[in-house]
């Protein structure tokens, strides 16, 4: 009801907005081609808002495949969070990604379900105005969940007044309505979506999704404020991944599901701020300040059957999975530049705070119906981590990064789990950047993060609160030719304790060691204005270090990571670059996307007996936008139908007429097969 009220209202601003040339706050500055310079490591970068706009993306949560090597899948219903992989790690629902929007923090501690969870349902696409990624534990503002990688996401303080309408295959439809008009000094931006998605499944997903969100800001990122305010609600079944001898004995058919009652329940609201001063009084004179301050209220209720009869040879093992929390946090960061003994040095620093109050509990249920409590939790969490970096040009062609960080971390239990612990960790980190030609740079650096672990199993002695990350990498980044541009890095990263959460049991352990190592290649060519070319291919060498005689493969972890794309930008405007920018085309201007997607074969076990085969698909989406204002759009996803899994797993259930101890098996989750989507849209 929320976002239906809040499209009809941004639909009348829509009507009475006149202005059609609303320039929009991007984020970064730069093309992900152009950060010689400016990154501080190789597989540092950006990705402007054409580029998320390009994408041809299925879900939302795929926006972040924009970031070179990470894969973005799904193994249940559309309104759970999804998988992520990168750089060898199966990072689950988020536990070594931390991603953040307008700085404030979406992977979620002491989870229902899974560490680190990371539910980005909540993102309205269109709002997004571009994000910055970091991989590896050498940015000192980086604090808890980014160790392996982190994604900056930012909303734009204005957007050009417009309405659009999805309808596709496979149950698809959307309707969306955006707009900003002036309110006194500033602007006033709302935005609204209703979502449906069935999908190919048996029993769809039946998917309802509602997104709000109302944004107020003065001035620009230099000097000004934003205040934003966002809204969501989803209910959904889900199919989860499937024993593979369930469908080839044909219990059930390859989109079929063993507990068709499974699904899900989330809503999030949250009121967030952002601050940046420019200092000049005083003794913070010549400076700039940043601030962020956020709270944010998630419930979820989840409800899966992944092991069947395994527990409860007559009920089923379904389990629901509740959370209620509340969140609140802040940053603030100092930042100056100055002139010491003739040479100039960058100086930030920063400390971030956060709390959260949750209560998790773990319930027994039959077709959603609960016969029993497995536990029931009261956390509260607190902590918080100050920092200070400091970038030094020595020379025209050398600067260095040195950072340190220090993170504390408490949290109390009152429920199942009961206990008090504490942690503390100091991180230090640094980059050596040799500059040999304008058009090549050389980087060397090392760091130690973290990602915190599960109170519940930290109080209980099965997890550290706080294990430790280091890493070492070097990298090249250069323009080899006018409009091209290379990376190429070489990491190592060992992990303590690889974190090992049963999410779906609801409990935390602390896993064994672990070492990858590996090598990522990225290029994008850009030989017109209207036309961009992109690869990526990403290999991981993932061990345990421990030699438990089970064998040192990480279940999960994969081998390789690849895409490719090519990216149409505005081609046949009038006065524009590309073949036809006077004639056939003259009335409008064409933009697209075409993505191919990798993820290689893995070990699925400790002894890499089994094995998932991974995935392969190709993506299309096309946008003709005439002069008009109006845009018509198409989305072609797995476009030659693979019939490959978009997540697979080998673990131990029972079903009726199994052994009373089980049978180890695969379980896999299907990609969706060939689907379209058409898009009508006007800009006011």
């Amino acid at each position: 009801m929320l976002t239906g009220c809040l499209i009809s209202a941004v639909s009348h601003i829509a009507l009475a907005e006149t202005d059609n040339n609303i320039a929009e706050d991007v984020i970064v500055t730069a093309e992900r081609r152009d950060l010689i310079g400016s990154a501080l490591t190789s597989s540092q970068g950006v990705v402007v808002k054409d580029e998320l706009e390009l994408l041809p993306a299925y879900r939302v949560g795929q926006m972040l495949e924009t970031v070179p090597g990470l894969v973005v899948t799904s193994h249940s219903g559309e309104g759970k969070a999804n998988q992520y992989l990168l750089r060898g790690f199966n990072l689950d629902h988020g536990t070594d990604l931390a991603v953040s929007i307008d700085g404030m923090p979406v992977n979620m501690r002491t989870h229902a379900h899974g560490q680190g969870y990371t539910d980005l349902n909540f993102v309205i696409p269109e709002l997004a105005n571009g994000l910055g990624y970091t991989k590896g534990p050498y940015f000192a503002a980086q604090g808890d969940f980014s160790a392996v990688g982190s994604v900056q996401m930012g909303y734009g303080d204005q957007i050009a007044s417009q309405m659009a309408l999805t309808a596709g295959t496979l149950g698809y439809q959307r309707a969306f309505a955006a707009g900003t008009t002036d309110l006194g000094p500033g602007h006033l931006t709302a935005g609204g979506e209703l979502v449906h998605y069935d999908g190919p499944w048996d029993h769809p997903d039946n998917l309802r999704k509602g997104n709000a969100v109302l944004r107020y800001g003065q001035g620009d990122r230099y000097d000004g404020f934003t205040v934003t305010a966002m809204y969501y609600h989803a209910l959904w079944n889900a199919t989860t991944d499937q024993p593979a001898r369930a469908i080839d004995d044909g219990l059930i058919g390859r989109y079929g599901t063993l507990d068709p009652s499974d699904g899900g329940k989330a809503q999030r609201m949250s009121l967030s701020g952002t601050l940046a001063l420019s200092v000049d009084k005083g003794w913070l004179a010549g400076g700039a300040v940043k601030a962020n301050a956020y709270v944010v209220n998630n419930q979820l209720t989840l409800w899966n059957n992944f092991t069947h009869f395994l527990d409860n040879p007559v009920l089923g093992d379904q389990h629901e999975q509740n959370e209620n929390r509340m969140v609140a946090g802040g940053a603030v960061s100092y930042a100056k530049t100055l002139s010491l003994f003739g040479v100039d040095h960058e100086l930030l620093t920063g400390l971030d705070v956060r709390f959260d109050d949750v209560n998790v509990d773990l319930l027994a249920t039959h077709q959603r119906v609960p016969y029993g409590a497995l536990g029931d939790d009261n956390v509260r969490e607190a902590g918080g981590g100050a920092y200070l970096q400091a970038i030094s040009h020595w020379t025209p062609w050398l600067r260095t990064v040195v950072g340190a960080r220090e993170d504390y971390l408490t949290g109390t239990d009152h429920g199942t789990n009961a206990g008090v612990v504490a942690a503390r960790l100091a991180q230090p980190k640094g980059s050596v950047i040799f500059t040999p030609w304008d058009s090549t740079e050389i980087y060397v650096s090392a760091g130690r993060g973290f990602h915190s672990n599960d109170v519940r199993g930290a109080t209980q002695g099965r997890a550290p609160l706080l294990p430790k990350v280091d890493g070492t990498e070097v990298g090249l980044r250069s323009t080899l030719l006018p409009n091209l541009t290379a990376t190429l890095t070489a990491f190592q990263m060992d992990f303590v304790s690889e974190l090992t959460y049963n999410a779906d049991a609801g409990q935390t352990t602390a896993g064994r060691p672990s070492r990858r190592r590996g090598l990522e290649l990225n290029t994008t060519y850009a030989p017109w204005s209207w036309l961009e070319l992109y690869g990526s291919l990403a290999f991981s060498h993932a061990r345990y270090t421990d030699r438990d005689p089970a064998g040192d493969f990480i279940p999960d972890a994969p081998k390789y990571i690849a895409s490719l794309a090519l990216y149409l930008k505005d081609l046949g405007s009038w006065g524009g670059a590309g073949p036809w920018a006077v004639g056939t085309w003259a009335e409008g201007r064409l933009s697209g996307g075409l993505e191919f997607r990798y993820l290689g074969a893995h070990p699925l076990i400790e002894d890499n007996s089994i094995q998932s085969n991974g995935y392969s698909e190709w993506n299309l989406s096309l946008d003709y936008k005439l002069d008009s204002g109006m845009r018509l759009g198409i989305g072609v996803y797995n476009m030659f139908n693979s019939k490959d899994d978009a997540a697979d797993y080998y673990y131990t259930d029972r079903l009726r007429g199994d052994p009373v101890v089980g049978v180890s098996d695969m379980h896999i989750h299907p990609l969706e097969p060939r689907s379209v989507r058409f898009t009508i849209a006007r800009e006011f």
